[in-house]
């Protein structure tokens, strides 16, 4: 074999990388920065690989819209936390900042491994529960990551960031992400058991803590206070076997397809995760997406009962015909097909409108910030809608229905509505869900609604209630 035809050795690729890393900085504009460095590494699935990638880090995330983008991300660089109405805007002002002042040194990497600061937002802009609670989830959450490993089809890439400030610091990052690199090539992911089952005991009845605020939303829509309203319910489970967000996320990517699986874990005992089916909104090139996802039908029942329902149809053109008019008044001119389709999410059927526009020359954050919430959340008139939610629901949403996700160096974006989820607090995890009420519902039907909705995680975690004498009843209706 000619030396032409050799392949390069760990050595030659160690010192190339090292010596792209040693340019970039050579040619840095400040003393010091935040060094980020890419590596594309043989093909790796980011969930299976969180772990290794986390190590001691108690931060850790995880984006996976497989067979698209996959996603995981672990420790922290930089982060900003704080409260408050001006919240999108700060996040934007944050991601800007961070992005722009990186000392890139593989600005060549494809789209899926551009540095990106990860977001998550509560549902309100402020807490009711006091600041520094165990249990209060900061308003907003915007990170840097130290990691990111990415798949997008069969290209995977390694990126990380980490503080330099002198030539021997560049070094000790590029050793660092070699040994990360070597290390996911070596690391086998730990195999879970196929399907485990996780006991717990339900904490209360949701059904009697509902049927009280059900009863006042219904007559709030009824006498035409309000034309929707999305109320919540909460149900906690003490769980007496552990849980382990990662292979319930698995399980979620094969049976919840269309949905993208996220997790945002903050520490050993604060795991928030789910399955969203729905998209606030995509930024990809300058052309925006969002989803109007209202309307559902369960187990037994077809698609073409749902499309039918005037119900669900109205229910369905009231966040259609809200988002659009929301992204009108930021100056974008939103285009729908005239008739909804229909969306499965495992047992869920949904009515889906996909709107679409041009938004060049518009942030992210500032677009998200016009939408959030959207009527399939919250309700309408939204002002009115967010006052008698805090009044009803008995609980802090926190991260439940409100934005998470993502901005890249280019000013691409995606957030997903975090619903479908838990959040896991030590041995507590709590199940949220809510359905809409418009003229016309009926309480029996939104309570079926709800049970159908808390059933998607309760399902796939497998989780049921032990009684007294060894026997097991489900969660759910």
């Amino acid at each position: 074999m000619t030396a032409a035809l050799q392949q390069p050795t760990a050595a030659q690729r160690f010192g190339t990388l090292l010596d792209t890393a040693q340019r970039a900085w050579n040619q840095r504009q400040v003393e010091e920065s935040t060094f980020s460095l890419a590596l594309q590494v043989p093909a790796q699935d980011p969930l299976k690989q969180l772990p290794c990638l986390a190590g001691e880090s108690a931060f850790r995330f995880l984006w996976d819209s497989a067979p698209g983008l996959c996603l995981a991300a672990a420790g922290q660089c930089q982060n900003l936390e704080l409260a408050g109405p001006r919240r999108f805007e700060l996040a934007q002002r944050f991601s800007d900042t961070t992005l722009q002042r990186l000392i890139d040194a593989s600005p060549e990497a494809p789209c899926q491994a551009r540095s990106r600061v990860l977001l998550a937002f509560s549902f309100f802009e402020q807490n009711r529960e006091q600041q520094g609670s165990l249990n209060t989830v900061p308003c907003l959450q915007a990170l840097l990551p130290r990691w990111q490993l990415s798949r997008h089809g069969q290209q995977s890439w390694l990126r990380m960031h980490g503080h330099a400030s002198d030539a021997s610091d560049v070094r000790v990052l590029v050793e660092a992400l070699w040994q990360m690199a070597e290390a996911l090539n070596t690391t086998s992911p730990q195999e879970e058991p196929d399907d485990p089952t996780i006991l717990g005991t339900p904490v209360g009845c949701w059904q009697e803590r509902y049927q009280p605020a059900l009863e006042q939303g219904l007559a709030l829509v009824n006498e035409g206070a309000l034309h929707k309203l999305v109320l919540a319910v909460r149900q906690s489970i003490e769980l007496t076997t552990p849980l382990s967000p990662l292979p319930l996320l698995e399980r979620l990517r094969h049976q919840q397809t269309g949905s993208c699986r996220f997790l945002w874990q903050r520490g050993l005992n604060d795991a928030f995760f789910g399955a969203s089916p729905e998209r606030l909104l995509s930024l990809r090139n300058g052309r925006l997406r969002s989803d109007a996802l209202a309307g559902t039908a369960g187990r037994g029942e077809g698609g073409d009962t749902l499309m039918q329902s005037g119900k669900d149809r109205h229910e369905h053109e009231l966040v259609v015909k809200a988002i659009s008019e929301s992204l009108r008044e930021e100056g974008l001119q939103p285009q729908s097909p005239r008739r909804p389709q229909l969306s499965r999410h495992g047992q869920l059927i949904h009515l889906h409108t996909p709107i679409s526009a041009d938004a060049a020359g518009h942030q992210a954050l500032a677009l998200a910030a016009a939408l959030h919430p959207t009527p399939a959340v919250a309700g309408l008139p939204r002002r009115e809608a967010m006052h008698w939610l805090q009044t009803l629901e008995p609980f802090e949403r926190g991260g439940y229905a409100a934005p998470i996700g993502w901005i890249d160096k280019a000013g691409d974006a995606e957030l997903r509505v975090a619903i479908r989820c838990g959040h896991l607090r030590g041995n507590q995890l709590d199940l949220t869900a809510g359905a809409g009420l418009v003229r016309g519902s009926i309480a029996e039907r939104e309570l079926q609604e709800v049970s159908q909705k808390l059933a998607v995680l309760a399902d796939q975690l497998d989780l049921h209630s032990g009684g007294r004498e060894g026997t097991q009843t489900p969660l759910h209706r």
